[in-house]
């Protein structure tokens, strides 16, 4: 059975992660405590450890604001840390699944992104993301051509989930709550993610890199079974702002009778909500690339919320579990 490194195993994609892979191999679930970001003998000695034949890098430095302050931190975490694991996994004749973002776009097309698009970034932390997938590339660029080593770039946005502290909604939830009247960016558009599907696609993705047993869902005709290595999209599917989204929390919550206090979502604009780093105007993602892959488009995103919310009510409410878990 292959064996498979998930890096940033306690945040919100990578608890994901270590459900939707268990199946595909022997997991090796690493953490802060486990694998050092910021010490690169430490990711090396990890790496060679466990010998892994997939890397799925899941981890990041996500403070975007705080980026500004400490680039640094967000270059080796996001920029110096991804390179060498490819660099790593390229020595092994591993494979690696590289997670990155919307923000290396700048935000300026009305369009969604296609993966060809040149790169824009803007910010630190955007700066950071895209110094990674740099690397990566220039990693695989530079190994052997008879190596089997292969990597994939699937970038994402807005990504939500039931685990972890820190997401959009359950940051609405806990001041829904607490306060009756929250303001809410409305000009800035792109597609929220849950964190469920986005594992679940890599899950295909890792089907395909290791040709592991592949499960009836992806059996499909016309699927590529060996996807060419290199950049993907993928999102839920639709379009909403921050403020759109707010009020689908809203509603969807009411619907389960989680309790809130809210009574008005006042839209607002992004000068009326000024922080320390610039955030993309317009970061749609195209996911027909991937969806040609995998052989079907992804879910829209207010079904994928309405079922994350299900979920998280069922064992917090239900449990007493606190929304911050």
């Amino acid at each position: 059975m292959s064996k498979i490194l998930i890096t940033g195993a306690q945040g919100q994609v990578g608890q994901e992660l270590q459900r939707s892979l268990s199946a595909m191999g022997d997991i090796v679930a690493m953490g802060r405590d486990s694998m050092d970001l910021l010490r690169p003998d430490s990711i090396r000695r990890s790496i060679r450890q466990h010998k892994p034949d997939l890397i799925v890098n899941a981890a990041a430095y996500t403070a975007v604001d705080k980026a500004e302050t400490e680039v640094e931190i967000a270059n080796a975490v996001n920029g110096t840390a991804p390179t060498i694991m490819a660099e790593e996994a390229c020595t092994l004749g591993a494979s690696l699944i590289h997670i990155s973002t919307d923000y290396v776009f700048d935000g300026h097309s009305n369009t969604p992104y296609l993966e060809d698009h040149s790169p824009t970034p803007v910010g630190s932390y955007a700066k950071s993301k895209w110094l990674g997938e740099i690397g990566v590339q220039q990693a695989f660029s530079q190994a052997a051509l008879t190596s089997a080593s292969r990597y994939i770039i699937l970038r994402t946005a807005w990504v939500y989930g039931c685990y972890g502290t820190t997401n959009f909604v359950k940051t609405m939830l806990r001041l829904g709550a607490e306060r009756e009247e929250l303001r809410v960016v409305a000009d800035q558009v792109g597609t929220p993610t849950w964190a469920k599907d986005l594992a679940n696609v890599v899950g295909g993705f890792t089907v395909r890199s290791l040709n592991a047993a592949c499960p009836l869902s992806l059996k499909l005709e016309g699927v590529q079974q060996h996807p060419p290595q290199g950049i993907y999209h993928y999102t839920n599917s639709g379009v909403a702002s921050w403020y759109d989204f707010a009020i689908a929390i809203f509603e969807e919550a009411h619907e389960l009778d989680m309790p809130l206090k809210v009574q008005r979502v006042i839209p607002i604009t992004t000068a009326e909500y000024p922080t320390p780093a610039k955030r993309p105007a317009y970061s749609v993602l195209s996911g027909k690339k991937t969806a040609c892959v995998l052989g079907e488009y992804a879910p829209h995103w207010r079904q994928s919320l309405r079922q994350m919310l299900a979920e998280l009510y069922s064992y917090t409410y239900e449990s007493n579990y606190s929304i911050g878990r």
